[in-house]
């Protein structure tokens, strides 16, 4: 299996003058941990994780340091530092060098990347521009996946069926598919993710049942925390 067989495909993104307030916005709206940093090409130039907006000076958790170690510490570090937690836009804070991977990169040289880079997500880009994004959750949805699989992974028909439903959902079934991930394997869809209601669960299953190729569905679908399902 490969990357372009598990990425989550409609990202969010925010731009380098994006709000460290809108930022935050997003990932609470949309229930992420982290967003790629892009430019008017849709390149990957950076991105701030929850990480990145823990220590802020709005909150009092900045950085603080003491008046004996003023002598020891660097002014570059107390700079960038400062900049960090005080940053009003997406540039001040992102993290710069995002290690990016491409749509055929294997879940195991994935695996091994974030890994041996402490990270929990990757950007997955073509031709330098944004496409997709695989997290740890996206890696254990694959190999949840392919452990139940007979046949080898990541077929052509499956990847046009993924990309066939992915479009139902968002164009037809009226389900916000940034929240929920599609994994085909040998005509199988298992959908996974977060849904508000639950007749958008049922949207999203009957959207798989009828797309051409689907032999058969494993709805893993679970509810938005703050939603309840009236039986």
């Amino acid at each position: 299996m490969h990357a372009i067989d598990v990425m989550t495909t409609n990202v969010i993104t925010a731009r380098e003058e994006t709000s460290v307030q809108e930022i935050a916005g997003l990932m609470l709206k949309h229930r992420i941990s982290a967003l790629p940093i892009v430019d008017t090409d849709q390149r990957v130039v950076g991105i701030v994780s929850e990480g990145d907006l823990l220590r802020r000076a709005e909150n009092e958790t900045e950085t603080r340091y003491p008046w004996w170690l003023a002598p020891f510490q660097p002014n570059a570090k107390q700079a960038l530092d400062f900049v960090k937690t005080h940053g009003l836009k997406a540039r001040d804070v992102m993290t710069r060098g995002v290690i990016a991977i491409t749509e055929d990169t294997t879940l195991r040289e994935i695996a091994d990347i974030l890994a041996k880079k402490h990270i929990k997500r990757v950007p997955v880009t073509r031709h330098n521009q944004l496409v997709g994004i695989v997290s740890r959750s996206n890696l254990l949805q694959g190999l949840a996946t392919t452990a139940n699989a007979d046949l080898p992974p990541g077929t052509p028909d499956d990847r046009t069926i993924r990309a066939n439903l992915m479009r139902a959902l968002s164009d037809q079934a009226g389900v916000d598919s940034r929240a929920i991930n599609v994994i085909v394997e040998n005509g199988v869809v298992r959908l996974w993710g977060l849904v508000e209601t639950r007749e958008e669960a049922k949207a999203a299953q009957v959207a798989a049942e009828t797309t051409p190729g689907v032999k058969a569905v494993e709805n893993n679908l679970g509810q938005m925390p703050g939603w309840i399902w009236a039986n």
